[in-house]
């Protein structure tokens, strides 16, 4: 077997998301949802798109629900794909069995070669059971869930994915009036993906920018600058996006990236709610991807409403971007962190890379007149990005604002130079 999912996806040449149908793949928990998943199953099939039924129950045992419904896949022969085997998922306890499926789930899906989509169906531990490896599928590949949960925070199933949470309305647990209708529209969604094909519109090679408010007549500039040389995906950095646009780069759909606006990191370190997690820049490591990074927006840190500020950080600075969005500025103690950080992440990053520092500052509140000017603070964290990298010949200041068109100008220098090596 594989040991990735082999579905006919973009890659750096070819931009065709669907060459041919495969197998939909329907899964959910037979011991309880059965007939619902047979609903859907039939649905699908009925569209002549071939169907693969996967059991991942985990209240009776390896065998229970196989006894009473008719599948393709077992509980037990997915649990078997574990790291730690069958016995590790049936333990009896329901929390530790769904997460342990989960892992297994996961590791199975990505071990079949025909997946062309996938649709679940659950509550909220069907939903944790199913969604994680569904987002471990490549983007592209259909993926809907039908969830009890759907209508709240799905930030936690979806991730960095392209999966559809679709609401249930009524509980997953039978079919009525409800529930009919809206399991149907379901398989009829994933069909119509499956089978229908996505004509070619570029077939130049992707390149990952990512891009603030503050810093968006950089990365405006540095799209123009760039031309027809690239097809340019821009991923606001507000936590989801760079988790989105490191995903794309460890699917090998994204082959450069113009990482502008790091901003999530300072989230990170300081605890502002747009981080995008403490694996930041680990798929630029993982791949080697050429790499353009720099500064953009770390002068701040992302609050909601200014009543959400946390009351530790009373007194600090701060500048209400709009009703729902404060701002606060980072000092310069948080700056050096916020660079011993990057430093460590740049020197985990193998491939041809330059990270530019702003030194005229890093976003367009932090300028010469403006709330969050501090060169001081800004000093700081260029100087620890300088001070902590084991190869400071990738590090290169720019005398300008990220904003400047001459900052433009050096990003794009800086790309072209890494993309040739």
């Amino acid at each position: 077997m594989p040991d990735r999912c082999a579905f006919p996806l973009v890659s750096a040449g070819d931009l065709r998301y669907k060459a041919l149908v495969g197998t939909a793949y329907v899964i959910g928990t037979h011991d309880t949802k059965s007939v619902e998943l047979g609903y859907v199953a039939e649905l699908v099939e009925a569209e002549r798109t071939p169907v693969c039924r996967v059991d991942v129950s985990t209240g009776g045992g390896p065998t229970a629900a196989a006894a009473t419904t008719t599948v393709d896949v077992r509980a037990a022969e997915v649990a078997a794909h574990h790291p730690d085997g069958t016995g590790a998922v049936f333990t009896g306890d329901r929390g530790s069995a769904v997460g342990a499926m989960a892992v297994a789930l996961e590791r199975f899906l990505l071990s079949r070669d025909d997946v062309s989509g996938v649709i679940g169906l659950g509550g909220s531990g069907g939903t944790a059971l199913v969604t994680p490896a569904m987002q471990a599928l490549p983007v592209g590949v259909p993926k809907v869930m039908v969830s009890t949960v759907a209508s709240g925070d799905t930030a936690p199933y979806v991730g960095a994915s392209d999966i559809a949470m679709l609401h249930s309305v009524t509980d997953v647990a039978g079919l009525n009036r409800i529930s009919r209708v809206v399991l149907g529209n379901a398989a009829h969604m994933l069909a119509g993906a499956v089978a229908a094909s996505i004509p070619i519109v570029d077939d130049r090679p992707a390149a990952g920018l990512t891009m603030f408010g503050v810093t968006t007549p950089c990365v405006t500039a540095v799209r123009e600058l760039l031309g027809g040389d690239v097809d340019p995906l821009v991923f606001h950095a507000t936590g989801t996006g760079g988790r989105a646009m490191e995903k794309l780069v460890d699917d090998g759909l994204i082959t450069s990236v113009l990482d502008l606006t790091t901003t999530e990191i300072a989230d990170l370190v300081v605890g502002g709610i747009m981080a995008a997690g403490p694996d930041r820049l680990d798929a630029i490591a993982r791949t080697a991807v050429p790499y353009v990074g720099s500064c953009g927006a770390l002068d701040m840190v992302n609050f909601g409403a200014r009543d959400s500020v946390p009351e530790r950080f009373a007194g600090r600075l701060l500048y209400e971007h709009n009703a729902q969005v404060t701002l606060m500025r980072t000092t310069a103690e948080e700056n050096a962190e916020i660079g011993r950080f990057l430093a460590a992440k740049l020197d985990a990053c193998t491939g041809p890379q330059l990270f530019l520092l702003p030194t005229g500052g890093v976003s367009l509140l932090d300028a010469p007149g403006q709330a969050f000017w501090d060169p001081e603070a800004d000093e700081a964290l260029f100087g620890a990005i300088e001070a902590h990298v084991l190869r400071p010949e990738r590090i290169m200041r720019v005398p300008h604002n990220i904003n400047d068109p001459e900052f433009a100008d050096a990003a794009v220098a800086a790309w072209r130079e890494v993309i040739a090596q």
